[in-house]
């Protein structure tokens, strides 16, 4: 049980995991949302219906793997950042991390309420649908759709901001930043 547990000097395989399982989802959900909305309107498209669907039922997962990060990383000390690091430097990883989790929050809650505004259920895989958390509201389908759009650029943006700086750390400043994401 140790081992999957962060030390005081690198996050555990579990943290490891969920962190990286997050990046390939947040990269897939964003690329499925750009693919599907640049597909024209016109017609019954399939192809775009699917990327939907399948897009909906993602974000749902990636807002459930975010409940689970959040708790794991609640109850878990982190660990220190890289020695030697200017002050604005720490509170700038601190901020991008907490807006992470303010985006990884926000963008599932926004397509969750644009669909129930919109009147478009949820399927979570074929499995159930998932229940609508408002009802149908055609001012807050439109809204939402906006807010969502903004929060899926600032994410993007957040993203290469994020792995550009593990990148600088590790090829440039020659820290453990990227190292203690890796696993052993």
């Amino acid at each position: 049980m140790e081992a999957r547990l962060d030390t005081s000097t690198r996050y555990g395989p579990f943290a490891i995991a969920l962190h990286w399982a997050m990046a390939v989802l947040l990269v897939a959900l964003l690329a499925l949302g750009w693919t599907m909305v640049s597909l024209p309107d016109v017609g019954y498209d399939t192809r775009k219906i699917t990327l939907i669907l399948v897009h909906k039922a993602m974000g749902m997962v990636a807002l459930a793997l975010v409940a689970l990060r959040l708790s794991w990383r609640l109850r878990r000390p982190l660990p220190p950042l890289a020695g030697g690091l200017p002050q604005w430097q720490q509170v700038a990883a601190r901020l991008v991390h907490l807006l992470f989790y303010a985006l990884m929050f926000a963008l599932p809650l926004t397509g969750w309420v644009m669909s129930s505004a919109g009147g478009y259920p949820i399927p979570f895989f074929g499995w159930f649908d998932v229940p609508d958390i408002t009802g149908p509201n055609e001012w807050l389908f439109h809204r939402s759709i906006e807010v969502h759009r903004w929060l899926a650029w600032s994410l993007a943006a957040l993203l290469v901001l994020h792995a550009g700086a593990a990148v600088h750390h590790h090829f440039v400043v020659g820290d453990d930043t990227l190292r203690k994401m890796l696993p052993d």
